[in-house]
């Protein structure tokens, strides 16, 4: 028999608990996002069955891309996954990729430092989109004043119309992203959900500067993207063996890549977003469910998780420093900030989104999602946790 959320309990498998949204237990004490784990390992296994399901791709890759310049794209931030990704890519199956990235005026030094050095040895051409810093600025306090808890849904949303715009520029028809939720997790909807449509409202209702260079990811852009120019994402790491931290260790010693500090964390604005914003304003730590990944995975013991847990995710000796570059970069003073984070909190479903069209008629849209999309999205399957917990 499942049970609601009432009092405080942790689960027995991972640590995710009841301060993650919409989360239930069986008469185990086994969480249903344990459970979603379980499934999409199903889904996607790893081993020979997934190696040989991945070659499959690379054989209609490399098919796809013959006669161009190059057969696929990898979105490149510095971090561990499309660092790892791109070498696998070159060195491993020999495709040619197209790495690019977006400069949103956040990246870190070593995040900067990574990008060029990997690039360079192994010789991938490198394309850098730069969003105009205001229109960035702009939109971050447009998030903020809504009182959202993810303030970085600009960012993810010109990452991913960015990687489509190139591909389809470029007549390249697969997008190599380097998620991994074995080492991530599934974040739920209600803590990092975002869309076009509704980056539209907020912008019109709190933005003060015209976006002229900012590529928003609108539910017109997924239809002529992945249904007429059939530009699919695949994630390699659901099929491969695939360790973040031998990766770390990899990168360092063959390509002098440098460590960042923690999960994203090298983007200096979502390192914030992730240790302060959604910690401290609204009480969610996001280590639960990556933490959790990869307990399930066996990289970490649930003892050592736990023990990360307690730990604050930011530095209490810097934060004071970090806040106030923060402002000065978004141009509001630190009074502003502070009632910024003072102010009402809010959820995505109190603004205008396209999640309503996906959560009433998802039954309708799976025909339509198997032609876009060769893995189901993760947030499919938070839906169809969210109706199996509503019944």
């Amino acid at each position: 028999m499942i049970e609601t959320k009432q009092e405080y309990r942790i689960c027995t498998r991972g640590i995710w608990d009841t301060t993650v949204p919409g989360i239930t237990f069986d008469e185990n004490g086994v969480s249903n996002y344990a459970k979603m784990f379980d499934k999409l390992c199903e889904e996607y296994p790893r081993g020979e069955k997934g190696k040989k399901q991945w070659e499959n791709i690379v054989d209609k890759i490399k098919e796809k891309g013959k006669g161009k310049k190059y057969d696929c794209i990898i979105g490149v931030s510095g971090g561990t996954d499309s660092s790892y990704l791109m070498h696998i890519a070159k060195k491993e199956y020999n495709l040619r990729p197209l790495a690019v990235n977006l400069d949103n005026g956040w990246n870190s030094d070593i995040a900067v430092k990574n990008i060029k050095s990997m690039t360079n040895t192994l010789k991938i051409d490198l394309e850098t989109y730069v969003i105009n810093y205001e229109e960035v600025a702009d939109l971050i306090k447009c998030y903020m004043l809504a009182g959202l808890p993810w303030i970085d849904i600009p960012a993810d949303l010109a990452i991913k119309s960015v990687l489509y715009k190139v591909a389809a520029r470029e007549r390249i028809s697969y997008v190599l992203r380097g998620n991994d939720f074995r080492s991530e997790g599934s974040q739920p909807t209600e803590w990092t959900y975002g869309d076009g449509r509704q980056l539209k409202y907020l912008h019109k209702k709190y933005g003060k500067v015209k976006l002229k260079t900012f590529p928003n990811y609108t539910l017109l852009n997924l239809l002529y993207y992945g249904f007429i120019k059939k530009i699919k994402s695949i994630y390699p790491f659901y099929y491969l063996d695939y360790n973040k931290n031998k990766a770390q260790k990899f990168l360092s010693e063959k390509y002098g890549w440098e460590y960042y500090g923690g999960h994203h964390y090298e983007n200096i604005f979502t390192k914030f977003s992730i240790s302060y914003w959604l910690y401290e304003k609204f009480g969610i730590d996001k280590r639960k469910i990556t933490l959790s990944a990869q307990v399930l995975s066996n990289e970490i013991s649930r003892d050592f998780a736990l023990n990360e847990i307690k730990k604050v995710p930011h530095d209490n000796n810097t934060i004071n420093q970090t806040i106030s570059y923060i402002c000065k970069k978004i141009n509001i003073t630190q009074d502003e900030f502070q009632k910024l984070m003072n102010s009402e909190n809010h959820s995505f479903t109190d603004y205008p989104s396209y999640d309503f069209l996906f959560s009433k008629f998802l039954k309708y849209m799976k025909p339509f999602l198997k032609l876009v999309f060769i893995h189901k999205p993760q947030s499919i399957f938070q839906v169809e946790m969210r109706k199996k917990n509503s019944k």
